[in-house]
């Protein structure tokens, strides 16, 4: 290739100034911020009429996280600061034209950061870079598809992997899948494998569905919120509501995160000039600060607690009734959690015993018990134990399958959980298989397909030769940045669906092709009229979503669109109905009703105002395992302290960025400003290393015996256990290892990495 590049971001040092961390979150300060963001990206007016549009009913579901939407809406602010600040990027007045890409070559281009890349604006043309190519090309619709069909016909079904990233709806993930696989292959990675994988995998093993029990509501009526390696205020801030409405019931809000986070702290309602004029409520009653990977060692010194609670108090702790009934294997958890050494656990968490006593004993007390959690759980190498660990916690009190308790894994991408029910996984069920087979009267292939981290790899050996790619930013969202930017350069075709330029339009295979697609905040008009996609969000209610604003482009298309013309190119224009379905999605959620369990009269019910519920058998105590009862599961205490290196460094977002989309350069609710490369590290720490705030260093990451190197980093002074440091990604996932992965789900252990620090 004649195209050089460079294969990370930058290491430029954009002029770190760092502040006290803010005390409250939300408030008069986010509403200020969204509208500064709206007014820079399309106007201050217009940004606020399509504000008005965004969660409502019948409206537009916002592009960022996948929380759900409450019964009665507000009609002003149903959405928080970062969904305004992603409907900003989405509905921008900036283009990247033709001009755009004649102007700026690949490799100046490799050399933006992340967030110059994304805010050059909406994507409006097809692109195309040959092997000889130093600047992207116009390229028609026609001549993009047909390249790419070319390729997979030339090649075997299992030398192409297929990416699918959390945007997609409902309708253009089946569609994508059904393609895929009456092509010949399972190779669907998608952004589950690298986030919530170990949840679906834990929650799998032990309650029979790989989602959350709980519904919104079920948050209001709580006893007890447990928060666990979360941050609401940033991640989910809409979340917040949902706690303070728990708190005004009555119910206990407790903490457990390695950072201490503002949004679970105090939370100021912008909707509510009482709360405003108050300075908001208090949130969390209780704030456990456990080392990195804690979690378990925390969780089992809870359980022998409650344990000995039980033992004070026969029949007043434990829910025997729920365990006999619904339950298999307490005793010998039971027996194998009486084995811990419980010094051991102090010391692994970080906590002492007199921190956990009041939280045993609200725990003994109350009956209604959710736990929540995000990635520091499931990004360890023992996640799926970590989320195994959790249910334990609620099986013993019967916290699962009744109002206001339960599991509450809180996803991240605002449709990833229903990427997932549409059949975007490699590992597919026999049943789904069957179903799609008996439907579309095709043979889906039954071999396991490429994962994340099996298709980085499998990229590196030069075993794949197209990477399609339906949204996402794979190159800043996987791990080992220079191994998987390397990888990548070995497939003959890169192909990114895409709303926005980012860094995987710059890190390509020998030829790369972009297709612009419609965003949601788009109309989408075809032969059959306006069109309206469906989500499900984190809690399992599937819902419409629909565009209003004029499309950046006429030449842009849905991405189901997409998927149709290009299996009417791999197939023929006989092939099942691809013409009809790419104009008409009703005919779309026909063939899902027909395919997937729980979308009875789909077309009916999802255009009630509130959408509709899928079956949930853990929600109703119906546990879909081998004996029907949901599983006591015995984990060991894992790994917490470094064996190779001095620190133990776990990945995070600033406030300004939302997965890899990098909104502004701040992180206010932790004092940090104009500056992503740092690293958050304790006060005895830095002294101990002879360091001081602001100063620039160098990290290394050793696994294995083998070094990674990310330079020119800033100290931040931070309330962060001794022995850790907290850093943002993607400047960092040059440091996370490929291979350093939870056992059961490959996700990367992001959330675990040991590294050592230099002086730079």
């Amino acid at each position: 290739m004649k195209r050089s590049v460079h294969l990370i971001p930058p290491d430029k040092l954009t002029g770190l100034r760092i502040t006290r961390p803010s005390e409250k979150a939300a408030g008069i300060k986010g509403v200020t911020v969204a509208m500064q963001h709206l007014s820079r990206e399309m106007g201050f007016w217009k940004g606020m009429s399509l504000m008005t549009r965004i969660n409502q009913k019948g409206g537009i579901d916002c592009p960022g996280c996948a929380w759900p939407d409450p019964n009665h809406r507000a009609k002003l602010f149903e959405y928080c600061e970062n969904g305004a600040k992603a409907i900003a990027e989405e509905a921008t007045n900036k283009r990247v034209t033709p001009n755009f890409f004649a102007e700026h070559t690949i490799e100046e281009l490799s050399g933006w950061s992340d967030y110059d890349l994304g805010k050059s604006g909406r994507l409006t043309h097809p692109m195309y870079a040959g092997p000889d190519d130093t600047n992207y090309r116009e390229i028609s619709w026609e001549d993009a598809v047909s390249r790419i069909a070319d390729k997979l016909k030339s090649i075997h079904p299992d030398e192409a992997v297929f990416y699918t990233s959390g945007r997609t709806s409902n309708e253009a993930a089946f569609l994508y899948q059904l393609m895929i696989r009456n092509y010949g292959t399972n190779n669907l990675p998608d952004c589950s494998n690298m986030c919530h994988e170990s949840s679906g995998v834990g929650l799998t093993e032990t309650v029979g569905i790989g989602k959350g029990s709980v519904a919104l509501e079920d948050l209001y009526e709580a006893e007890v919120i447990m928060v666990m390696g979360q941050n609401p205020g940033t991640n989910h801030p809409r979340m917040l509501s949902a706690m303070e409405k728990c708190k005004s019931n009555g119910g206990t809000i407790i903490q457990v995160n390695p950072l201490p986070e503002v949004g679970t702290q105090r939370f100021v309602d912008p909707q509510s000039p009482m709360s405003i004029l108050k300075g908001g409520v208090k949130l969390s009653d209780h704030f456990l600060q456990v080392r990195i990977n804690g979690d378990i060692a925390l969780l089992k010194l809870l359980m022998l607690g409650l344990l000995e609670e039980e033992r004070s108090n026969p029949g007043h702790v434990l829910d025997r009734e729920f365990i006999i009934q619904h339950t298999s294997s307490f005793e010998e958890f039971r027996s194998e959690l009486l084995k811990i050494d419980e010094q051991q656990a102090l010391k692994d968490c970080g906590l002492t015993k007199a921190q956990l006593t009041p939280i045993i004993r609200l725990l003994a007390q109350k009956k209604k018990i959710i736990i929540c959690w995000a990635m520091g759980i499931t990004q360890q190498k023992n996640g799926v134990e970590n989320v195994r660990e959790i249910v334990n916690l609620l099986l013993m009190k019967g916290s699962i399958g009744k109002p206001g308790a339960g599991t509450c894994p809180v996803r991240g991408h605002s449709n990833v959980q229903g990427d997932r029910t549409m059949g975007i996984y490699e590992k597919p069920s026999k049943s789904f298989l069957d179903s799609l087979d008996n439907h579309f009267k095709i043979s889906s292939p039954r071999e396991i397909g490429y994962d994340t981290v099996e298709a980085i790899d499998a990229m590196a050996e030069g075993k794949v030769r197209l990477f399609f790619a339906m949204g996402g930013n794979f190159i800043s969202a996987a791990p080992d940045s220079e191994f998987t930017a390397k990888a990548m350069e070995c497939c003959d075709m890169t192909v990114q669906v895409s709303t926005k330029l980012n860094r995987s339009h710059i890190v390509t295979g020998k030829e790369a092709i972009i297709l612009p697609c419609l965003a949601r905040t788009d109309v989408d008009v075809t032969k059959a009229g306006v069109q309206f996609e469906t989500v499900e969000n984190s809690m399992g209610i599937v819902h419409r979503t629909k565009g209003s604003e004029t499309p950046p482009s006429p030449l842009l298309r849905s991405e189901s669109a997409i998927v149709c013309d290009l299996a009417m190119a791999l197939f023929g224009a006989d092939n099942l109905s691809w013409a009809a379905w790419k104009d008409n999605y009703d005919l779309i959620r026909n063939d899902i009703e027909a395919v997937i369990p729980g979308f009875e009269e789909y077309n009916r019910r999802v255009r009630q105002p509130l959408g509709f519920y899928l079956p949930n058998g853990a929600r109703e105590r119906k546990f879909n395992t081998t004996d029907g009862k949901a599983a006591f599961s015995i984990n060991e205490l894992p790994q917490v302290s470094p064996q190779e290196a001095e620190f133990v460094m776990m990945t995070i977002r600033s406030h300004d960025q939302y997965n890899t989309t990098i909104y502004g350069m701040d992180d206010r609710y932790r004092g940090v400003y104009n500056e992503r490369r740092v690293v958050f590290m304790s006060q005895e720490d830095i002294e101990a290393k002879g360091l001081k705030a602001g100063a620039v260093v160098n990290l290394e990451s050793v696994f294995q015996g083998i070094v990674r190197k990310a330079t020119r980093f800033q100290i931040v002074p931070y309330s962060i256990p001794k022995g850790c440091i907290a850093t943002y990604f993607p400047e960092c996932n040059a440091l996370v290892p490929l291979h350093s992965k939870a056992k059961g789900s490959n996700t990367p252990s992001s959330k675990y990495v040991e590294v050592n620090v230099y002086p730079g």
